[in-house]
């Protein structure tokens, strides 16, 4: 098969043509046939093109699997450095390479230049399959190929309107095409398309998706048209948060509504209440027609004992490996495991030392641990006490964070998410069970309480992670074949609470809003909300908040939300603030204080990145976002 490398203005990484980036068994990616064929006798059969397919499914898995680093930026992950730096083959973190992800307050804008490269290259990867495979059709002879390959094009085109969807997201407007690329000069010279314009283009892509694939994957990992639908209608409640034009918690130093930073829109009040209403619809019809389930039908499952990790709720077991095929996991993309030199990070960027030698660059923050609300009432229980241990009753004291009887009767998710001060998890060495371990913050070596300590030495939180780190034997720490999920159903439940909150109120359009997040917080083992008390938008808008906290953690949201939500200044502070906003551990150490008297300016660099100046040094056409002049 023909190599063929681009090296287009924004693309500057060179990317092997679609059509040999893939194998097709497993759709794992990346890997180069054994012999060479010439591209004329190419793009004949269905094989040829779901060939190529895999290769555009490749090249925008590196954009999504790893957005659980997004998180980072946020408020309850601590993300440290940029996770497996010097990756510089493959898709671990090549698209994410040299951000800075443990510092919200730093101007991240200015660290995706790798980023928007990659977004870029992908794109032009699904325009390759679209384009060539629209050349097949008129050389159909059946019915059943003109379907298949008709579903082929809908897979890419939702592909490309993900890539779109996620570039405006960061960048606003973006330079746009539709066709393959196969010089610089062809772009050279292209100016940035408004959002408006590719706004377009991204709801007519998942619209064909929508109209064209089929209602269940072809095989793990491959789109449906309800993941097309749920993207669309999550595409609507994005475009109705940006033509807001007021938000309940605006104040004088932050913007009340709208995208101030991008001066080339001007929001419109009246189309965001129609795309609230558009994504409610859509997200509606997912919820009520797919057939689509939570995972274990959403039980919660057994909570087990404290400190014993051999029963843990079902939550848990829905962000390893044996859930891949799950129904839940509406879109995502898969990953090779052991020895396919394609596997996911998420056991070395969220395992500690006892986890085949993991690197623990992740770490749920002390002031998410409050966000876990109790089983029993329903309701935030008190706050955590941090203490010293060396205080005489530290481990004992009632609320005390180092306290484990502080931690019972709370949601079912937080035991599947975090361990904290005498929590156990299976550890492993050399793809083997090595034992079962006891955690105990700063405690490194030795025992706690007869167990083998739990070596965190990355750890500065008082916390780590139990969600995405496997408790079975078999593969490294970087030799995962979880299929990590950019759209789960629980998220779409999130989302059309949010729409028709916005659109109807918390108990219109039937009262499915209250419904569906109810379903989400029952995983948890948590009293339903009631409506005579989520009654008004403004407080059921922060009920569906703290289910997107808690249910959606670590998965790459929450920078986004609070994006989109203008609510950056809500969260932490509001410019020029002393002495800026002091997170902790759970022995009450100063960890970091972020937004300390920050400006104004670094403020708009968050809610709009830089158009990189490599771009914009090869095109003097590419204008740059205002808070970067």
């Amino acid at each position: 098969m023909k190599r063929i490398k681009y090296t287009v203005g924004f693309f500057l990484c060179a990317m092997g043509c679609t059509i040999l980036l893939s194998s097709c068994k497993d759709n794992l990616l990346d890997q180069v046939p054994a012999g060479e064929l010439a591209s004329v006798l190419y793009w004949k059969t269905e094989a040829d093109a779901e060939y190529a397919l895999n290769g555009a499914y490749s090249a925008t898995r590196r954009i999504f699997s790893r957005d659980y680093m997004f998180d980072g930026l946020g408020d309850y992950l601590r993300f440290r450095s940029s996770a497996s730096t010097s990756q510089t083959t493959g898709d671990r973190a090549i698209a994410y390479r040299s951000g800075t992800y443990n510092s919200p307050s730093a101007t991240y804008g200015s660290s995706y230049d790798n980023y928007f490269q990659y977004a870029y290259a992908a794109v032009n990867h699904a325009n390759y399959v679209i384009q060539n495979v629209e050349n097949m059709l008129p050389n159909v002879t059946t019915e059943a190929s003109r379907q298949n390959l008709e579903g082929i094009i809908g897979e890419a085109r939702m592909l490309r309107g993900m890539i779109y969807f996620r570039l405006i997201s960061m960048w606003g407007d973006v330079p746009y095409f539709d066709k393959i690329i196969e010089s610089n000069s062809e772009v050279e010279n292209i100016e940035r398309t408004s959002i408006r314009t590719i706004r377009e283009s991204i709801l007519a892509d998942f619209t064909y998706a929508w109209e064209k694939l089929p209602d269940r994957p072809a095989a793990v990992g491959r789109f449906t048209k309800w993941g097309a639908l749920a993207f669309r209608g999550k595409f609507h409640l994005y475009w109705a948060c940006w033509n807001r034009t007021s938000w309940p918690w605006s104040t004088p130093v932050a913007p009340s509504g709208g995208w101030p930073e991008l001066d080339t829109f001007t929001p419109n009040s009246a189309e965001s209440i129609e795309s609230y209403e558009a994504a409610a619809a859509d997200l509606k019809k997912v919820i009520q027609e797919s057939g689509v389930t939570l995972f274990r039908n959403g039980e919660p499952g057994d909570w087990g004992e404290m400190g014993d990790s051999e029963v843990l709720p079902n939550y848990y077991y829905l962000f390893i490996p044996t859930a891949n095929a799950d129904p839940e996991l509406m879109v995502g993309f898969t990953h090779g495991g052991t020895g396919t030199g394609q596997g996911e990070e998420l056991m070395r960027d969220f395992g500690t030392r006892a986890t085949e030698g993991a690197q623990g660059w992740g770490q749920p923050r002390y002031e998410l641990a409050d966000r876990y609300q109790s089983t029993i009432t329903g309701d935030f229980a008190e706050p955590l006490i941090p203490l010293n241990p060396s205080e005489a009753d530290a481990r004992t004291r009632e609320n005390s964070a180092l306290n484990p009887e502080s931690y019972r009767n709370r949601d079912y998710r937080m035991k599947s998410t975090m361990l904290w001060d005498g929590e156990t998890m299976v550890t492993m060495l050399n793809l083997s069970f090595d034992q079962v371990r006891k955690f105990r913050y700063k405690t490194l070596t030795g025992t706690v309480d007869g167990f083998g300590a739990i070596n965190a030495d990355a750890d500065q939180t008082g916390y780590i992670m139990r969600k995405f780190v496997r408790n079975y034997a078999g593969q490294g720490r970087s030799d995962g074949d979880y299929h990590f999920p950019v759209m789960r159903l629980a998220d779409v439940y999130l989302l059309y609470a949010e729409a028709a909150n916005e659109a109807y109120g918390p108990t219109g359009d039937g009262g499915l809003a209250l419904e569906v997040v109810n379903k989400v917080r029952h995983r948890g083992n948590l009293p339903a909300l009631q409506p005579e008390k989520y009654g008004d938008k403004e407080t059921f808008f922060y009920a569906i908040e703290q289910e997107r906290i808690i249910e959606l953690f670590a998965e790459g949201h929450r920078l986004f939300d609070l994006r989109r939500w203008r609510s950056i200044e809500r969260a932490f502070l509001p410019p020029q603030t002393s002495p800026g906003f002091r997170m902790y551990d759970t022995h009450g150490a100063l960890r970091n204080t972020y937004f300390n008297n920050t400006s104004l300016l670094s403020y708009q660099r968050m809610y709009l990145f830089r158009i990189p100046p490599s771009e914009r040094n090869r095109n003097p056409n590419l204008t740059q976002n205002a808070p970067w002049l």
